[in-house]
């Protein structure tokens, strides 16, 4: 039956080119247009978040002095903390200079202390625990050790061999020149200095930020700072929400105007075709049937004009250099279009079915 109507309407679109070509070409002109401009600047709204996103919306920094009594226990309570995608904490900075010259240059070195440091560059196993170091470019480059080959000596005396390089992201850009030596076996009552945390989304940071101060166990609050990113994620979610309004807009008043001229596209085509419909009637078509024939017939021009107008407004995003709205958008586009043709057809199809047979074959 649904093989029959499909196959029905696909030969009834045939049989209509003029009208069929009009429809497809709205729809597709829709599509393209929407692309061109709410997918355009979706794709550009996405481009400029991710970009506020890496600077560091989600980072919340707690720098203690010393005296502070801040231990690395602390990274412990804060796993309980609903909200938090990572976590890591620092000891003060202690210089060091390249083994092998003394009286190099000095750079800054600090114990980490933490789980999936690996976002940093640092393996997650070590062979040597707690006995190795991984620099940034910056530092490697000052302590005259380019190709990460060789050792540091820290004022303290202790040593550590360097073992490959940091891939340090955004926030903690300020370490720069930055040497970490992981402590994996840290029992937690380590000194630490600088907490960073990352909020898994910029509207958690507020939440998260409150709830870390509350697990510190600082022996003395009036040592502890903290800086956020709440200006920076306000930022981000004034964009987002004037952009995004601007888009929905758009898309709203173009789908109205495709689904108005649909409507009157295809009641138009029910007034020519009103003596084709009276003959099906009075064979025994049901309301029913001849809705389904024309929702259908709709269906498969709108499926043209989608495909069409996507293919093509694609190509002129990807030849400019635009960046394209992603799969979600479009998927969301297309199916939204298609819900909107079909819905504007109903009017007509409905009118087309309540023809009555006798008075549409009726001979003047």
């Amino acid at each position: 039956m649904i093989r029959a109507i499909v196959r029905e309407a696909a030969a009834s679109a045939r049989a209509q080119p003029v009208a069929s070509i009009v429809t497809i070409l709205m729809v597709a002109g829709m599509t393209f247009a929407v692309m061109l401009t709410t997918g355009r600047t979706v794709g550009a709204l996405q481009q400029v978040l991710s970009t506020i996103d890496d600077a560091g919306t989600r980072s919340i920094t707690i720098r203690a002095e010393n005296g502070a009594g801040i231990t690395s226990s602390v990274l412990d309570r804060t796993a309980s903390i609903t909200g938090i995608e990572w976590a890591g904490a620092f000891s003060t900075a202690i210089d060091a200079t390249n083994s092998a010259v003394p009286t190099g240059t000095r750079v800054p070195v600090r114990y980490a202390y933490g789980t999936h440091l690996e976002r940093l560059g640092i393996p997650t196993t070590s062979p040597l625990p707690g006995q190795l170091a991984w620099a940034s470019d910056t530092a490697l480059a000052q302590l005259g050790l380019p190709d990460s080959a060789g050792g540091i000596t820290l004022t303290t005396g202790a040593s550590y061999g360097i073992a490959g390089r940091l891939d340090l992201p955004d926030y903690l850009t300020g370490f720069e020149p930055a040497v970490f030596i992981p402590q994996p076996d840290a029992t937690g009552n380590e000194t630490v200095n600088i907490i960073i945390v990352i909020a898994d989304t910029p509207e958690h940071v507020t939440p998260v930020s409150d709830a870390v101060l509350s697990v510190l166990a600082a022996d003395d609050s009036a040592k502890v700072t903290l800086q956020t990113s709440e200006a920076l994620a306000a930022l981000r979610g004034l964009i987002q929400g004037q952009l995004g309004f601007f888009s929905q807009s758009l898309v709203l008043a173009l789908l109205a105007v495709t689904g108005l001229l649909t409507g009157i596209l295809l009641y138009g085509l029910v007034m020519m075709r009103r003596k084709d419909f009276g003959r099906r009637r009075a064979l025994g078509a049901t309301r029913t049937l001849i809705i389904a024939l024309l929702l259908t017939q709709t269906t498969l021009l709108a499926l043209a004009g989608i495909t069409l107008g996507l293919l093509f407004s694609t190509t002129v995003l990807v030849a400019t250099g635009d960046p394209l709205p992603g799969a979600r958008f479009t998927t969301a586009l297309a199916i939204l279009t298609l819900t909107t043709t079909v819905i504007s057809a109903t009017i007509p199809a409905t009118i087309a079915s309540h023809r009555e047979p006798i008075r549409e074959l009726r001979v003047p």
